[in-house]
């Protein structure tokens, strides 16, 4: 008989709903400077009916990010974040939509929680902000721990790697535990290793095919792969010119069938259509097995 890589590991989280299947995160940028989609959702009304848009199309929650963190983009100041954030987070919670926030920045986590957020997706796994794991405890909401080196602005030179699974699972490890020493719950974090962040696209794959490792750390595990630099150079092959970041989206849908399939608590991707069709397969044959 198989081992199931399925629902019986993929692990739950706490003040979250509980779904049976991976769930689909559906990616709302509410920034002029996005790699993949260029600003088409910056006002807060297109936003929120964007939002809607993707919970139609199959999503389960939805992640509002204020601030690109593309390799080498800048950052925002916190004041145009939280203008960006909010009004979206009010407006899709009032809908009754399960609402991530993406940022690095305690205050905007901690106002994105007022206005209705119940999720804080933080790239820097709260390394950006040491107020960020405060804010987070204090909420009582859950939190994505990811692994991040730095910045975007720097993240490509950081980007070197003896081992990068084991060099990954350490440095997450010890985000894990201070996260964990800092007041928040270990139901509460969910572990994201960080795609595209810090990484080639050599270590992006070596990561995809070792997701079972990552979910050995204990975690609920976020995969986020959608329309990144990885599956460009995949798609390309060697030598050529990558796709634009809108002509990846079948790859990413392929990316979630396989996470899916390997006991992903979730993936989180920019077209919802394809990937949620993808995770609904993948559950049907963990049932038949």
């Amino acid at each position: 008989m198989n081992i199931k890589h399925g629902a019986a590991g993929r692990g739950r989280v706490t003040g979250l709903p509980d779904w049976d299947r991976c769930a689909v995160m559906g990616v709302v940028n509410v920034t002029p400077d996005s790699f993949s989609d260029g600003g088409r959702w910056f006002d807060t009304t297109a936003a929120v009916k964007r939002g809607l848009d993707l919970i139609a199309q199959g999503a389960d929650l939805i992640d509002v990010g204020g601030e690109s963190t593309r390799p080498g983009a800048t950052r925002v100041d916190e004041e145009e974040e939280l203008r960006r954030v909010v009004p979206v987070v009010r407006g899709l919670a009032s809908e009754g939509v399960t609402v991530s926030v993406d940022t690095m920045r305690a205050s905007v986590a901690a106002r994105a929680v007022e206005a209705g957020a119940t999720l804080v997706n933080d790239v820097s796994g709260g390394l950006a902000d040491p107020g960020m794991i405060p804010a987070v405890a204090a909420a009582e909401v859950p939190f994505v721990v990811m692994h991040w080196r730095g910045f975007s602005a720097d993240m490509n030179s950081l980007a070197v790697y003896d081992d990068v699974l084991a060099e990954v699972t350490a440095e997450l490890r010890t985000r894990i535990d201070a996260v964990i020493a800092g007041g928040i719950a270990p139901e509460r974090i969910v572990v994201d290793p960080g795609l595209g962040f810090a990484k080639m696209a050599e270590h992006d794959l070596a990561l995809v095919a070792h997701l079972p490792e990552l979910r050995a750390l204990g975690f609920p595990l976020l995969v986020a792969a959608s329309r990144k630099r990885f599956l460009g150079r995949v798609l390309a092959g060697a030598g050529a010119t990558p796709p634009p970041a809108r002509e990846r989206d079948a790859a990413t849908a392929a990316v979630s069938a396989i996470a899916a399939h390997q006991g992903a608590w979730a993936v989180r991707v920019h077209e919802v259509r394809a990937t949620a069709d993808a995770v609904r397969v993948a559950r049907a044959v963990e049932g038949a097995w």
